[in-house]
C-alpha cells in the first residue's frame, strides 16, 4: 500500500514536468533560459536532500533539452548568480536595487511585470 503511494506520487511528479515542459514548449519561444542548479551541493544540506531529490530537476532539465531540440528551441543554461530577475526583458537593462519583496518589476522603459515572468 506504501509502495503504491510512492509510485502515485512519483506519477504526478513526472505528469507535471511533462505539462510543463509542454506548456513552454507550446508558446514558441525563440529560446528559454533556465538557471544552472548546483543539485550536488544542495544534497549535502541533510535538511534538504530528500526534498531536492525528489523534485527530479535533472529530469525536467532532460525532458525541456529535448523538446527545445525537436522544436528548434535555443535552451539557455545560465549561471545561478545571473540577475535575470533583475534584468529588464524589454530593453536590457539590470536594476541593482530589486529586493525580494518588489514582486513587480518596473523598469524606466516603461515595463511593469511580474518579476517571474520577466
Amino acid at each position: 500500500k506504501v509502495q503504491k503511494l510512492h509510485q502515485r506520487l512519483t506519477n504526478i511528479r513526472t505528469d507535471y514536468i511533462n505539462k510543463t515542459v509542454f506548456s513552454i514548449v507550446n508558446q514558441k519561444p525563440s529560446y528559454v533560459t533556465i538557471e544552472y542548479l548546483n543539485v550536488k551541493g544542495m544534497m549535502k544540506n541533510k535538511h534538504l536532500s530528500k526534498a531536492i531529490a525528489s523534485q527530479k530537476f535533472f529530469e525536467f532539465k532532460t525532458k525541456l533539452t529535448v523538446k527545445c531540440k525537436e522544436n528548434h528551441i535555443e535552451l539557455r543554461i545560465v549561471d545561478r548568480f545571473y540577475p535575470s530577475s533583475k534584468t529588464c526583458s524589454n530593453c536590457g537593462k539590470i536594476k541593482k536595487d530589486l529586493k525580494l519583496s518588489d514582486r513587480i518589476y518596473k523598469c524606466d522603459c516603461g515595463l511593469a511585470i511580474d518579476r517571474d515572468l520577466n
